[in-house]
């Protein structure tokens, strides 16, 4: 079993940054793809970032591709989510996901572990 605790969301304004942070518990996620989602109200979750186990590859949604950066530390069991220049379409819950297949799909059904999510919230 693979737990999985998002942090970093909050209140901020358009333009303004937020860095979120996932830390894996119960096993190490070195060996897996993890992945960042968002779910907005009303609508379906949303692939925003995925990076291989190694950290060397990275898939970003054309949505925010140029104002997010997904990263990881191995030896910390952590993904992070840079976010860039927020926009008020960007308030959501943002949840991360391990893929022990190590695919970094943009699939929700191929992740195996989710986290319950942090929000984001920005005001224009």
């Amino acid at each position: 079993q693979v737990q999985l605790v998002e942090s970093g969301g909050g209140l901020v304004q358009a333009g303004g940054s937020l860095r979120l942070s996932c830390i894996a518990s119960g096993r190490s996620i070195s060996n897996y793809a993890m992945g960042w989602f968002r779910q907005a109200p009303g609508k379906e979750r949303e692939f925003v970032a995925a990076i291989s186990w190694g950290g060397v590859n990275t898939n970003i949604a054309d949505s925010v591709k140029g104002r997010f950066t997904i990263s990881r530390d191995n030896a910390k069991n952590t993904v992070y989510l840079q976010m860039n220049s927020l926009r008020p379409e960007d308030t959501a819950v943002y949840c991360c996901a391990a893929d022990l297949k190590g695919r970094g799909t943009r699939d929700v059904l191929g992740y195996d572990y989710w986290g319950q999510g942090t929000q984001v919230t920005v005001s224009s």
